[in-house]
């Protein structure tokens, strides 16, 4: 029976990349009927919103999406379409696996870099709790939660142990903020206890960043707050090529959406430039969450074979190739 799939192709180069890793997905064998809905400024140009309500109708029933990239009005009182999914759908863990792609020459092509990290999704300063205190004064609200921090922590957990990942290092600021980040580092020091084959530690977010780029080699799971997961992950990205490689993953209790974490890429939007990496390694992670675990391992096979001949490369990464050079090798080696 086929898997059904909500695909939200997005803006600017979201529709070509969305477009090549169908491709690539049916070509390495999945069985999906993808159920295709609008969000981002398409979405707000034709019905008025930037997220219409049949998206959320569509995951309802799909209860798994893949999502190109967005791109939110600065201004205007819109709400990011990002943490309005998240805060609808309860999709409280943002899942990142950093890992090299082999033959990609970056600043740590040399250095075995291959991270887990784990990002609370749901709270923390993007709860949008702001207001002027008097003009001139605006005061931002930290919220942290046992609950969340708690339910963030076994995530990080139960997947370390699950996929034999050695370390979990907790990334926190509690030495200036000691309540709210007190009781981040609290729970998972109580997670922690449960799994005693699994070695724990703490690291200050700043020193967590610099030891990131001088030794990345020594890390291995990352659990976080939303805040500093949101710039860790960037910077973690660095390290292996950027955002135009690297997967992402929202996931909840019902519903997960996988997605590209890059831009929207407009000044390259339509011209068959872009590099659909990201998204196609999302999509590796969406087939096996479905349980296609055979589809997923010929998807990323197949793109890793692609960047280690280095024939068929997008621009951004080093080549020459447009979208369609380097989406139909992919194709060729996941039918292969």
């Amino acid at each position: 029976m086929a898997h059904q799939v909500t695909l939200i192709p997005g803006d600017g180069i979201g529709p070509e990349v969305a477009d090549a890793t169908v491709r690539a997905v049916q070509a390495a064998g999945a069985d999906v009927e993808w159920e295709r809905v609008d969000a981002g400024l398409n979405a707000l140009e034709e019905f008025g919103v930037l997220l219409p309500s049949e998206v959320f109708a569509s995951l309802e029933a799909t209860r798994v999406g893949l999502k190109g990239p967005t791109a939110t009005p600065i201004g205007g009182g819109h709400q990011s379409i990002n943490v309005a999914l998240r805060k609808k759908l309860g999709l409280y863990t943002n899942f990142r696996p950093v890992r090299m792609l082999p033959g990609l020459k970056t600043r740590f092509h040399d250095v075995p870099v291959n991270l887990a990290i784990f990002r609370e999704n749901t709270e923390d300063l993007y709860s949008g709790l702001e207001h002027e205190i008097i003009p001139g004064v605006v005061e931002s609200l930290k919220i942290i939660t046992n609950s969340a921090s708690l339910r963030i922590a076994r995530a990080a957990f139960e997947y370390a142990h699950r996929e034999g990942r050695c370390k979990v290092t907790a990334i926190h600021k509690a030495n200036i903020m000691k309540m709210s980040d007190g009781l981040f580092l609290k729970c998972c020091r109580e997670v922690s206890a449960a799994f005693p084959a699994v070695q724990y530690n703490e690291l200050i977010v700043d020193n967590a960043c610099m030891q990131l780029v001088m030794r990345p080699e020594t890390f291995d799971l990352l659990v976080l707050p939303n805040l500093y997961g949101d710039i860790v992950s960037d910077l973690a990205a660095g390290l292996v090529g950027g955002l135009g490689i690297v997967p992402g993953a929202n996931l909840g209790e019902h519903h997960a959406i996988f997605e590209a974490v890059h831009g929207t890429a407009q000044d390259i939007a339509g011209k068959g430039l872009a590099n659909p990496t990201a998204l196609m390694q999302s999509a590796v992670l969406m087939l096996a969450h479905l349980g296609e675990r055979d589809a997923a391992q010929r998807l990323q096979g197949a793109i890793e074979r692609v960047y280690a001949e280095g024939l068929h490369l997008t621009r951004d990464v080093g080549g020459n190739a447009p979208t369609a050079e380097f989406t139909d090798a992919v194709v060729r080696y996941a039918q292969a």
